[in-house]
């Protein structure tokens, strides 16, 4: 006789999960969700969506990379979850989208109920943040596939945007200034990187930074920084004069302003403005990271940019001080000297 529990599936145990988290879920709210969760589709009303001129339903999706095998190598498991919802709401502000709702997706090797528990308290805390509520999110138990404490999570969120305050590259003018917010760490990119470094530098999680109380793996667990609140708040005070925003992810400052930029434009950089991070100059220094691949791969000490007129520069840099967040003016925007268009590596230019 193979019963399922014989085959890796604890189904109980699936069942505890959810009692856990219930409590952390039930924070992560807005008054718009119906009902609870449990169901086969979390519910949300959008009557309100009848206000807006025209409705643009924005949605992404994304996960937080090997960020994951640090959490599993320390056993920590109740920040990754915020990572996750930076990863996706900070990428729906970027338009103007405020972020409504959103659902998680966790793959495990073996459900363990407090783990799973743990996770998802992370992601709660996180969309309590962004002001967006956890409506959904499946668990799923992979034995042979993933080894007991192995797992990954993924995550989708949607928000709107009326049309008319859809912000978008075609805004982007010669002359805007770059306001620049400072990341948190590594955020949840260029994680290959670290732990190969980690790995072929025997670099122990345990040990200290010199310029850190924190051990180097509560460094790298630092929670993603989130957002999108505070480029809500600037839409609000800046409306027509901020152009965009630039979530540094993946690919580093260069590739990602690259994207909110015309052909014939060029963003401009002032690398004296900022300093690299500690812990990025440590992980730099300690594997001997070239500077175009140390740039690709993490944020280099910067989260997120705000595209706006040079005329509320200073305004931008006092709002977001007010609720505060720490901003500078990083740069502009120029036009190209060339007729290549724009690429990737010439987004990111030093004075």
């Amino acid at each position: 006789m193979a019963t399922y529990f014989d085959a890796g599936v604890d189904i109980d145990a699936g069942d505890r999960a959810v009692e856990l988290m219930k409590a952390s879920i039930a924070k992560a709210s807005r008054p718009e969700v119906v009902g609870g969760i449990g169901g086969f589709a979390g519910l949300f009303d959008a009557s309100a969506l009848k206000n807006y001129k025209k409705p643009l339903l924005a949605t992404s999706t994304d996960g937080v990379g090997t960020k994951t095998e640090i959490a599993r190598a320390l056993g920590k498991f109740d920040t990754i979850g915020e990572d996750l919802v930076a990863m996706v709401v900070d990428d729906l502000v970027v338009c103007g989208a405020q972020p409504l709702f959103m659902t998680d997706y966790i793959a495990v090797g073996k459900v363990i109920p407090e783990r799973i528990a743990e996770i998802v308290s992370g992601i709660a805390r996180g969309c309590q943040k962004a002001n967006t509520a956890l409506i959904g999110g499946e668990t799923a138990e992979h034995p042979g596939l993933m080894d007991a404490d192995e797992f990954d999570i993924a995550g989708a969120a949607t928000g709107v945007v009326d049309a008319p305050n859809l912000l978008s590259a075609e805004k982007v003018c010669e002359g805007d200034v770059l306001i620049a917010m400072p990341s948190s760490g590594f955020h949840a990119n260029g994680y290959s990187l670290i732990r190969h470094i980690i790995t072929t530098k025997n670099l122990s999680l345990d040990s200290n930074m010199s310029a850190h109380a924190k051990s180097l793996g509560e460094v790298f667990l630092t929670p993603t920084e989130i957002y999108t609140l505070d480029c809500l708040a600037l839409i609000k005070s800046l409306r027509n004069d901020l152009r965009t925003f630039v979530h540094i992810t993946g690919g580093g400052i260069a590739q990602n302003t690259a994207r909110v930029m015309s052909k014939n434009l060029s963003a401009r950089y002032d690398r004296s403005t900022w300093s690299l991070p500690d812990e990025m100059e440590f992980m730099a220094h300690a594997g001997q990271v070239p500077q175009e691949d140390m740039e690709k791969a993490w944020n280099c000490g910067i989260g997120m940019v705000a595209v706006v007129d040079p005329s509320v520069a200073d305004l931008a840099i006092r709002s977001l001080a007010a609720r505060g967040m720490h901003a500078w003016a990083a740069g502009e925007i120029v036009l190209r000297g060339d007729s290549q268009g724009s690429t990737l590596e010439s987004a990111y230019q030093a004075r």
